[in-house]
């Protein structure tokens, strides 16, 4: 970088223009310091040498308080080369020295009082025409020779900092001008004064010349030294950035445990270092839906934190434990012989979590887990195998462990085998709908259908529908199959339709993950549209877990009844539907869960109940269907209770559609 472009970037750049002539200046009183100490024994030395000339001419007393002066301000100079720069500008209070602590101010001092002490020798030195009746004397030349190449010394050794130099030469040379050009005038000395005023302007101007040399040298150090300084910074803001990114990818920033990227980088290392058989637990919390749903994400978040300080203080040391991602949690360690059992871990964390939460009053978290025990090396799968054992506990109930086995085993095979095949299946419609006849109070009359989906896995057998539409959903097929089953609905429809039988209706199934993802409203009135079939022959049947979340399910519902579809609450009784929600939906039907109608006749809480749904029933204007009948016992304890519709195997097992289409033709010609 050239001088014209330090300024060019100064003027852009103040605060850099700043630091950088504070370095340049400290710098330059560096050399300073030294090039002082290197030229004061050659001053002093010739300031004895012109006394002794001075002795010999019979000007000793003269010549001895000139030395005096001479030597005093050598001293003082010297000490100021010695004595640390800070100390030496508290000091200087007469020169402006108010707050050590400015760097900058420190060495404008330091040059300042440099410059007051190079004048004061510069004085000094012109007082030896006192020495020589102003350069009249046979010493003369002598002195002259002194004073010219003393001068010339100081510009030698003040190329750093110029004010210096010209603050020593200045009066020594224009004495001897003031000298040469008023005592004794002549042509020759008016000739030597010229020369001489000539030489101390090449001298100002080589002291200048040499110290922006000086300076520009010391601007490419600073600046070099200053990018290599910012490249150091920059390289460790970088690193620690660096670090902080990896930190956050592998970490969860709420709980502070590993997150699921994390885990997955950990975990691998720690399998592969051990000898012993390896156990994975997968966790998951019960009821935490609905601390988020009651208390807000806020809540939430704080029992987060509070699950995750319980699960670190309850796991063993050796143990590896992360959060997976919501409510879910992992931890993986090695069946050492003296590791605590997993059985035995399961319970411990297991009552950690069911301890009360400060901020939820009358409420308590429990804990599913899914035990894996196994030397695979495979992370994934034991993540797999643990996650389908978790499920199974919490199919068991709250806060239980189950252990993954051959059962297991086998269920998640026909998952996967299911999840491969199912896309084909769909593709070569291996896929069946069947219908399952609803019948009306007197058990002979057809009320409709109940369409229900069946896959017989060239391996596995019959799969059940919850398994089809979970495993849909893994696959990303949920809106293909959905679209099966109201197409084959749709068919159904139609076939009445035209068999003259328009009072009859079918009902489908409509899973919560299917109105959680999927737009039903729009495919069923797409169906409706292309077939020209009255909405009121459909009825979407949907669970109770489904009706409790209103944001997912109420839209959809709302659009579809205000159609003329209607909507059915199924397996009614053995969730929490509200009867706020069986108005707000418009709900036409609810069907009681078989747990309640089978074996009715024997049991009389089973009865009350249905005697309840009976008469709200009437109040809220929806029919209720038991379903699960399957001996005469039952269907006349429905009929003394007045039930208005019924299914069961008592009536009729699901069919294929054609017979069920053989059905109704049937029952046409009776």
């Amino acid at each position: 970088m050239s001088h014209q472009q330090n300024s060019q970037a100064s003027h852009t750049d103040p605060a850099h223009a700043v630091s950088l002539r504070q370095l340049i200046r400290s710098d330059q009183l560096m050399a300073l310091r030294q090039t002082v100490l290197l030229s004061m024994p050659v001053n002093m030395l010739l300031g004895v040498i012109s006394t002794f000339v001075a002795w010999r001419s019979g000007k000793l007393s003269i010549a001895l308080i000139w030395l005096a002066c001479s030597g005093l301000v050598n001293v003082l100079r010297i000490l100021a080369c010695r004595i640390p720069v800070e100390r030496l500008a508290a000091a200087l209070p007469l020169l402006g020295a108010r707050t050590v602590g400015d760097g900058d101010r420190v060495t404008e001092l330091n040059l300042r009082l440099h410059c007051i002490l190079a004048l004061m020798s510069g004085i000094v030195w012109a007082g030896v025409p006192l020495l020589c009746a102003g350069y009249t004397t046979p010493e003369t030349l002598f002195y002259l020779t002194c004073v010219c190449g003393i001068t010339a010394g100081a510009v030698t050794h003040g190329f750093a900092f110029a004010r210096i130099p010209i603050c020593f030469i200045t009066p020594p040379l224009l004495s001897i001008i003031f000298c040469l050009a008023t005592i004794e005038t002549s042509a020759t000395r008016m000739a030597l004064a010229a020369a001489v005023l000539l030489y101390l302007a090449a001298l100002i101007r080589g002291s200048k010349v040499s110290e922006g040399l000086v300076s520009h040298a010391s601007a490419l150090k600073n600046e070099a030294t200053t990018a290599k300084q910012a490249l150091e910074v920059a390289h460790q803001d970088l690193h620690r950035f660096a670090q902080k990114m990896q930190y956050q990818a592998e970490h969860d920033l709420l709980t502070g445990l590993l997150g699921r990227a994390g885990f997955m980088e950990v975990a691998p290392r720690m399998m592969a270092r051990q000898e012993h058989a390896l156990c994975m637990m997968f966790l998951d919390l019960d009821g935490f839906k609905v601390i988020n749903d009651a208390y807000g994400h806020d809540a939430g978040d704080q029992v987060l934190v509070e699950v995750a300080r319980r699960l670190q203080a309850s796991v063993p040391e050796t143990a590896t434990l992360a959060r997976l991602g919501g409510d879910e949690f992992v931890i993986l360690y090695p069946l050492a012989p003296q590791a605590e059992p997993p059985e035995q871990l399961a319970r411990r964390l297991i009552a950690a979590i069911r301890q009360p939460f400060a901020r939820l009053a009358h409420r308590h978290i429990g804990l599913s887990l899914g035990i894996t025990i196994t030397r695979s090396d495979d992370i994934n799968e034991m993540l797999v195998c643990s996650d389908a054992a978790m499920y199974e506990a919490k199919r068991r109930g709250r806060n239980q462990f189950h252990v993954f086995n051959d059962d297991l085993n086998a269920h998640l095979q026909m998952k996967r085998d299911v999840e491969r095949d199912l896309a084909d299946a769909l593709a070569r419609r291996q896929l069946e709908v069947w219908f399952q006849p609803i019948i009306q109070h007197d058990g002979r009359t057809l009320d409709g259908f109940e369409a229900l989906l069946r896959w017989r896995h060239p391996r596995h057998g019959a799969i059940a529908p919850p398994d089809l539409i979970e495993i849909a959903a893994l696959a990303g097929l949920s809106e293909e199959l959905l679209r099966f089953i109201i197409g084959e609905t749709g068919a159904m429809i139609a076939f009445l339709q035209a068999s003259g039988r328009p009072d009859l209706r079918v009902s489908m199934n409509i899973s919560p993950r299917e109105m959680e993802r999927i737009s039903v409203d729009e495919l069923v009135t797409e169906m409706l549209k292309s077939r020209q079939l009255p909405a009121r022959m459909l009825e979407i049947e949907i669970t109770e877990e489904t009706a409790l979340d209103l944001q997912a399910a109420s839209q959809s519902l709302v659009a579809l009844a205000m159609q003329g579809v209607s909507i059915a609450i199924d397996d009614f009784g053995v969730g929490y539907s509200s009867l706020g929600f069986l108005r707000q939906m418009r709900v036409s039907r609810v069907k009681i869960d078989r747990s309640f109608v089978t074996g009715l006749t024997e049991q009389t809480e089973n009865q009350a109940l249905v005697a309840a749904v009976l008469q709200l029933s009437g109040s809220f204007g929806f029919q209720v269907v038991a379903e699960g009948v399957e001996s005469e016992d039952d269907l006349r304890t429905l009929q003394a209770l007045q039930c208005h519709a019924m299914q069961g195997f008592y009536f009729s097992r699901p069919m294929p559609a054609d017979q069920a289409r053989r059905m109704v033709s049937a029952l046409a010609q009776v």
